[in-house]
């Protein structure tokens, strides 16, 4: 077993679970094969893994990097509490990913909603749900400052225990 291990670099469930993996894409790519619609759903897929990789990939990392610079300046990497920059039990609280996680949860809902945000499709809308996509805009701004207001109270409520001597 740790021969396999050293030599496959993972534990034997991972092989299983690859394969299995594997199997079902299989499964996926037999099915859609027969539908008349697979060279477009083929071209979307493509088209999105490029614009993943070329355009969203590097601007979401250059947005990273400048909140991390920003949020680097805010807080010395010497201040008590910190050791090189990261939290530690009783320290301030990294406001890191305070931030990410309600712009993750907002940039994934505007990507499932694009077409409905941008006002896009509003027929198919109508006709799948009885509704109309008009106000899919500004339920998205309200459920993005909503996330990050709760965000950033978790963040305050955490430092001010953590300014206690709790955490």
């Amino acid at each position: 077993m740790a021969e396999f291990r050293r030599r496959y670099g993972a534990a034997p469930w991972h092989l299983l679970l690859l394969f299995g993996c594997f199997a079902v894409a299989g499964w996926i790519a037999l099915r859609l094969a027969g539908e008349p619609t697979a060279g477009r759903m083929l071209l979307w897929f493509l088209g999105a893994v490029v614009v993943h990789d070329l355009v969203l990939f590097p601007a979401y990392a250059l947005a990273d990097r400048v909140l991390r610079t920003a949020l680097r300046r805010d807080a010395a990497p010497d201040a008590p509490g910190r050791q090189g920059g990261a939290p530690v039990r009783g320290g301030r609280p990294s406001a890191l990913n305070y931030v990410r996680v309600p712009a993750l949860a907002a940039g994934l809902l505007l990507l499932v909603y694009l077409p409905g945000v941008l006002g896009l499709g509003d027929g198919t809308y109508s006709a799948a749900t009885g509704l109309a996509p008009g106000p899919l805009l500004g339920r998205w701004s309200a459920l993005t400052g909503l996330l990050f207001a709760a965000s950033g109270a978790l963040y305050t409520l955490r430092r001010l225990r953590g300014g206690r001597g709790g955490s």
